[in-house]
């Protein structure tokens, strides 16, 4: 998954800055849309990089999963059960499928990097909204705020899981 969102990430900018060349050369209006979803693709890719790289530079996967910010009440698990996070959770894609190995990682280990994970798609949450700032520029501010509540969307998916699968994980250790 990491190749696949680094070539992605790349792609769309260097599409981005062919399109506005063109778009410079032509001043062709389709050439513009193109550019301005390419960019907002790239931006959306890129940032989620940037993100997870500083996140993990920082933090190197080391969280304290008892800090009150990563507790689950049972309201929020609630939520969870009714969202049926259980049955969509396998189907998302995992950025490191090593962090949360069970063969080379113990519960602790991989709680961890699921807290670091979690704030992480939280603040990509946060940046999603950046790009609603273009529109002052290239108008279309529906097309922004839809594009950036659907990528909001899809990184609250991802909080979800992670806090849904750590309570679980936490209450089974706690059982051992």
């Amino acid at each position: 998954m990491a190749k696949t969102m680094k070539l992605t990430a790349a792609i769309s900018l260097i599409l981005t800055a062919l399109c506005c060349l063109m778009y410079h050369l032509t001043d062709s209006k389709i050439l513009l849309a193109v550019a301005i979803t390419l960019g907002t693709i790239a931006y959306h890719f890129n940032i989620r990089l940037l993100v997870g790289g500083l996140f993990d530079a920082i933090m190197k996967n080391k969280a304290d999963h008892t800090k009150k910010w990563f507790q689950v009440s049972e309201a929020e698990m609630k939520l969870y059960e009714r969202l049926k996070v259980k049955k969509w959770k396998n189907k998302m894609p995992t950025y490191d499928i090593d962090a949360f190995d069970t063969s080379k990682h113990s519960w602790d280990e991989i709680v961890q990097p699921m807290c670091q994970s979690e704030l992480v798609h939280e603040t990509n949450v946060i940046l999603s909204f950046l790009p609603v700032a273009a529109s002052v520029w290239f108008g279309s501010f529906w097309v922004f705020l839809i594009t950036s509540l659907l990528s909001a969307v899809f990184d609250l998916m991802f909080v979800f899981m992670q806090r849904f699968n750590r309570s679980r994980i936490l209450r089974m250790k706690a059982r051992r």
